[in-house]
């Protein structure tokens, strides 16, 4: 009895591990700074790879779209400061994988 509980337990873990992996794999992530009167933003892959010609979109605090871009073949999107206000910057991946970055408005402002 000991051993057949052992081995469904080990199946389910093995289980999970196969399919949560690739899902971990593919997470984005979104790294964004002001300087220079620039807003600079890097977007990847939670493996490394950049997320190139991802949609990049900058909202307001009112939530309203403000401009939206698509990164390069490095991940990178860069765009002048549009605006001294909290940023929520959003990169859409391939495949629907999605995140956002807030910028304060101090950081905003600190960068201009």
């Amino acid at each position: 009895m000991k051993t057949m509980k052992l081995t469904v337990f080990l199946f389910v873990a093995a289980a999970i591990l196969l399919v949560g992996g690739p899902a971990l794999a593919h997470k984005v992530n979104l790294f964004a700074y002001a300087e220079g009167g620039k807003i600079y933003t890097e977007s990847y892959f939670s493996d490394g790879k950049a997320v190139a010609g991802g949609k990049v979109m900058v909202y307001d605090s009112q939530e309203q779209l403000i401009l939206e871009g698509t990164t390069d073949s490095e991940g990178l999107f860069s765009f002048d400061i549009p605006k001294i206000d909290d940023l929520k910057i959003v990169i859409n991946a391939s495949m629907g994988h999605k995140n956002s970055f807030k910028l304060k408005k101090t950081e905003v402002e600190e960068g201009k």
